[in-house]
């Protein structure tokens, strides 16, 4: 099985990927009355392709053909090669003297032709499971290099490319046109897009397209991969997934799925395992042509000492020792190299996501209104990096900040931004970006100098920083779990294993014999932020390893809440020991929402004095209201005017917070019911200088 892997991972480095677009005249329109493969075997160019799917099987677990597959029930979005296309291909083979001829018989290697036969069926297929048909060209990502929610059938995201100026053209993986007349073909059971050359996506990890620039096989980024060779993160960025996890799933030492036990909400009765623990990583790279200008000299001869030295020059991090020894944690040049990579894999139409803020529709994905923020946590010192996204600033840009207008009768939108707070823009359009994206993660280009400056940090520390809190698990992006849009309500409910079973997520912690899922609400319009949470029922001992705070002083933790009688009751503990946590404060009653008197929840008037006091009496109680820059698609059913809602922050901590200090924090349940559910939205971090602050009280946004 290993040989079989390694031959299609060769097979994938050695093919070129140079597609062209072909029109053919000869629409056809049919109406859904076939199977995918009725429509391909009654269309000639489409022959060899048919031959492939009938050889191929399914699984390497199954007897099944791929064509069975496309033959029975299901929903299938195919990418069909022509005969042409496969020809084209097996000529590329040649010309890269793989095989001798481009001819099936010039195969004397059956391992190989096993493979090459895999790597065109099972990259054109995506299973787009139990949502209810597949693909056209209107379902695609929006955005130019956005990624296809589901995997194929090689478990590897297709991208989607449409270039400036040609409104009929779409590109697979930037290079692969869909012939432009002969798409969203309907079937039975799914549909069918006509591709003029084979879709062989090169399996390369981002250490190896890293290599590439050291080799000068690329250009554009020869310098940030001489700094993370140097540094270290080589064996890091090539590392594709947890193979021991892999191989106690496939034995079935991880439950494929787990029953409910109790937990209301999960409709079937159960939830899914993920079957994959897969690494991803993020890294936003000053391009070559930056330092250039900055050093003077071709990127070829730039080192990594020069960038040090300019890094000093600037005065980003001057606690750090400028060394020789660039792996060192406290070197200079490894705290400005880390700073730059995040352990998520995060594709373009991924950095930021976009569901229930205020006045934005997801129905409508491009009719953005106002700011949405993440936060993750870099690599090397554990520091925060913020994406931001509106209308007004034109992309996405990193550490951003900007002025809003965040009156109580404001609009929430971006109405400026001073010229030092415009942060970083990442070049999400980069028409290389096939160049430098790899199968666990991409490159982004960015237009200045990022670094974690005195600046950043106190800006950041002015702020409150709110969390949807499956930003903290790197695993949930990494595996395709958070914020998927599917119709499918089954595979809306991921169970992760407990700790003694298999720690899955680095960050968290969970108890022996809990049942601990993600909720994936996308399109249920419910009122969780980024339109997710997670739960836990049994007696659950749940600890989370908090992201970092930028700057030191009192901040409090605030805890959302969106109630309702199945929740239970936590103690909370905190500090930054996880094995000795002191208890935090008293017990927080989940079910507590707005209708619950002791919240001192008021509906919003129109009298903003009457408001004003309304929230300085709860917060003196320990609550908040929910936020107004979250909302639903019914405008009444907002958490600030409607106390049905059920939507309150609790605050749960208030106290001095070290930015150097990692920080850790219990959620104990103190009921006997095993079936009342820990919930979790996200938190927030308030500095006091803004819930605190006399001359501007804390917005309501």
């Amino acid at each position: 099985m290993r040989m079989r892997r390694n031959i299609f991972l060769l097979i994938s480095v050695l093919i070129l990927s140079g597609c062209t677009e072909e029109i053919d005249k000869s629409a056809r329109y049919v109406f859904k009355e076939v199977t995918i493969t009725d429509y391909l075997q009654k269309h000639e160019e489409y022959s060899q392709y048919i031959e492939l799917l009938k050889i191929v099987p399914v699984s390497e677990r199954s007897e099944s053909s791929v064509f069975q597959l496309l033959s029975a029930r299901g929903n299938y979005t195919v990418f069909a090669p022509t005969n042409d296309a496969i020809q084209d291909f097996l000529q590329k083979l040649t010309d890269k003297e793989f095989i001798p001829a481009p001819s099936w018989d010039a195969f004397s290697d059956s391992l190989k032709l096993d493979s090459i036969q895999k790597v065109i069926v099972y990259n054109s297929i995506i299973d787009n499971g139990d949502d209810e048909e597949g693909m056209q060209t209107f379902d695609f990502p929006e955005e130019s290099n956005g990624e296809f929610p589901q995997a194929n059938m090689n478990d590897l995201k297709l991208t989607v490319y449409y270039p400036a100026g040609s409104p009929d053209s779409i590109y697979i993986n930037r290079t692969c046109a869909i012939n432009v007349r002969n798409r969203d073909i309907p079937a039975i059971n799914g549909f069918i897009h006509q591709m003029e050359n084979v879709i062989a996506p090169e399996e390369i990890t981002l250490a190896g397209i890293l290599t590439k620039y050291i080799r000068g096989e690329q250009q554009g980024f020869l310098v940030m991969a001489k700094l993370c060779d140097v540094c270290g993160l080589m064996d890091t960025l090539s590392k594709i997934r947890d193979e021991r996890y892999e191989k106690l799933y496939q034995s079935g030492l991880i439950r494929e799925k787990m029953p409910a036990n109790g937990m209301a909400s999960v409709e079937t009765g159960y939830s899914y395992t993920p079957e994959h623990r897969k690494y991803g990583f993020t890294i936003f790279a000053e391009p070559d042509e930056f330092w250039e200008e900055q050093l003077g000299k071709p990127a070829q001869d730039i080192s990594p000492a020069d960038v040090q030295q300019w890094v000093e020059q600037q005065g980003y991090y001057p606690e750090f020792q400028a060394t020789s020894n660039y792996r060192d944690y406290n070197n200079l040049l490894y705290q400005w190299t880390t700073y730059h990579v995040i352990g998520w894999k995060c594709a373009p139409n991924r950095l930021i996501f976009h569901y229930c803020e205020f006045g934005y529709d997801y129905r409508y994905s491009k009719n953005y209104t106002i700011p949405v923020m993440e936060y993750y946590t870099t690599m090397g010192k554990r520091r925060l990096l913020k994406l931001y996204e509106s209308p007004e600033a034109g992309g996405i840009f990193l550490n951003r900040f900007p002025i809003v207008d965040n009156r109580r009768r404001g609009t929430g939108h971006e109405i400026g931004c001073d010229d030092d707070k415009v942060g970083n823009r990442i070049y999400t359009d980069d028409p290389t970006m096939e160049n430098h994206s790899g199968i666990n993660g991409y490159i982004y280009s960015i237009d200045k100098p990022l670094a974690y400056s005195q600046q950043v940090r106190n800006n950041l520390g002015k702020q409150r920083i709110r969390m949807d809190a499956m930003s903290w698990f790197q695993e949930a992006m990494n595996n395709d779990i958070r914020c998927i849009p599917l119709s499918d309500p089954i595979h809306g409910w991921v169970h992760f294993p407990d700790d003694l079973e298999y720690k899955y997520l680095e960050n968290f912690s969970i108890n022996e014999g809990s049942t601990f899922v993600y909720c994936n609400g996308y399109g249920h319009n419910w009122g969780s932020y980024c339109a997710d949470e997670i739960k836990c029922v049994g007696r659950w001992e749940l600890v989370f390893r908090l992201p970092p705070f930028p700057t030191g002083g009192t901040w409090e933790i605030r805890y959302r809440v969106l109630s309702n009688g199945n929740r239970g009751v936590a103690q909370i503990y905190f500090g930054t020991d996880p094995d000795n946590l002191p208890v935090a404060d008293i017990p927080v009653d989940l079910t507590m929402g707005g209708e619950d008197p002791r919240t001192g929840w008021r509906a919003d008037t129109d009298d903003e004095d009457y408001n004003a006091e309304t929230d300085k009496q709860m917060h003196a109680k320990g609550f908040l209201k929910g936020e107004k820059s979250i909302d639903r698609l019914n405008a009444a059913l907002n958490s600030r005017v409607n106390a049905s809602s059920n939507i309150v922050r609790h605050v749960i901590v208030r106290q001095t917070m070290d930015p150097d200090k990692t920080y850790y924090i219990k959620f104990k349940s103190v009921l006997d019911r095993t079936t009342a559910e820990f919930y979790m939205d996200g938190l927030e971090f308030c500095p006091k200088t803004v819930y605190d602050n006399p001359e501007e009280p804390e917005d309501i946004w």
